[in-house]
Order: structure tokens, then sequence, then C-alpha cells
């Protein structure tokens, strides 16, 4: 089996395990569904913790490629919390929105340097099969909706991210979130142009797909105030 068929065979054993975890929880509300999140966010914390750990065991750290700033690495960790406390708002609809529009992107064209059976090979697949996951657990099974203004909110935050972590890619020479050069796979940010302008592009992109995203709880909303006739 070759790199490629490895890499969708796990990727599809996660979504196997994705759809198992999200019908139980939604058919068995209260203790069982919150058993599963908090199975679910285990798994993520301590895949965030492999992720921290791999380049520190293996003697390859460095500031320039070892630091958690990927928009999926800070979403891993929102995405743990959120599942162990699905109360916190914010954490969810970050988890649904980064997930949806970004980690499941990720998954379709994944920038994985190493091959299975490498560590680094399972922290990459179980980190962004395992965020979809969560945010489908979260808005879908335990039908806690986004909240209105919820893609400004986390188009603001995403921005506002964003530019954190240009500073540091500035001062440390780095390419975190590919804001100072495009992967050198194929993927969304290929079709976007050159740098800068790929990155005005990218936003956009985010945007919209935010928007897309939350459509179908906004149209609901809608429905529901329509006077029903007598």
């Amino acid at each position: 089996m070759g790199p490629v068929s490895t890499y969708w065979t796990a990727v599809g054993i996660g979504a196997v395990l994705a759809a198992v975890a999200c019908v139980v929880a939604a058919r068995r509300p209260g203790a069982v569904a919150r058993r599963v999140g908090r199975v679910l966010a285990l798994v993520l914390a301590a895949d965030a913790v492999a992720f921290v750990l791999r380049p520190v065991i293996a003697g390859g750290w460095s500031v320039r490629g070892s630091l958690p700033l990927a928009l999926c690495d800070v979403a891993l960790g929102i995405a743990a919390l959120a599942c162990w406390f699905p109360g916190w708002r914010l954490g969810v609809e970050l988890t649904y929105f980064w997930g949806l529009a970004g980690s499941l992107q990720a998954v379709v064209t994944p920038d994985l340097g190493q091959r299975f059976p490498d560590p680094e090979f399972f922290v990459f697949v179980v980190a962004h099969v395992g965020i979809v996951t969560a945010a489908l657990y979260l808005v879908a099974a335990l039908r806690i909706a986004p909240r209105p203004g919820s893609v400004g909110r986390v188009f603001a935050i995403t921005v506002g991210y964003t530019a954190g972590v240009g500073v540091v890619d500035w001062l440390a020479g780095a390419n975190y979130m590919y804001l100072a050069r495009r992967p050198a796979h194929a993927s969304l940010l290929s079709v976007l142009g050159p740098w800068p302008w790929y990155l005005g592009g990218a936003a956009a992109v985010a945007l919209a797909l935010f928007w897309l995203l939350d459509l179908p709880f906004r149209w609901r909303t809608r429905q529901s105030r329509v006077p029903r006739p007598a």
C-alpha cells in the first residue's frame, strides 16, 4: 500500500469512528453524550501534548518550526476544551468554523512530511480528523448552534490571531500559517496568487466559508419566526 493509500485509509477509519461517535451522542443525549465528548476531549488533548513533545524527544525542536502556532494547533486545544465544556459557546463556535473551514481543508490537502508509521503521521491525522469530529459532535450531535454574530466574531479573532503569528514569523524567520510563503504541496492557497496577495484572498475565502457554514442556522432561525397560518 502506497503512502497516499495509507493516508486515506487512516482518514477513512477516523471518519467512521467520528460518525459512530456523533450518532451515539445524538441518539443518547445526557450522560452517554457527555462521555463521548469527554473521550474526544482526552484524545485531542493527548494529541496536542504529543505534537509539542515530539520534536523535543526527537531532538529537532526549533523556534522556526516547532511552536504550536498553526491555526489547527490552536483549534486542537480549543476543540478539546469545548468538548469537555460544551457550555463554552465561543469555544464551540471557534471549533465549528475553524474545524470545517480550515481543518477539513487540511485533511483534503495534507502538508504531511512523514509517512506511516512515523508518530508525526498519527499526530497529524488524529489532530485534523479529530477537530472536524469535534465540530460535528458539538453542532450536529449536541445541537449547539452558533450564536447570531458568530461569523464576525470568529473572523475578527482569526484575523487578530493571524496578525500575531505574522509578527512571530517576521521575528523568527518562520512560516507559520504559510504567511511568508505558500506551502510546497498543492492547496487552496495555490490558486490565490503570489505573496502577499494570496493572504487577502485567503481571508476572503475564510469569510465566505464562515458565512456559508452559518447560513443553515440563520435560515432555521428565520423560519422559526415566520408566523404559522391559523
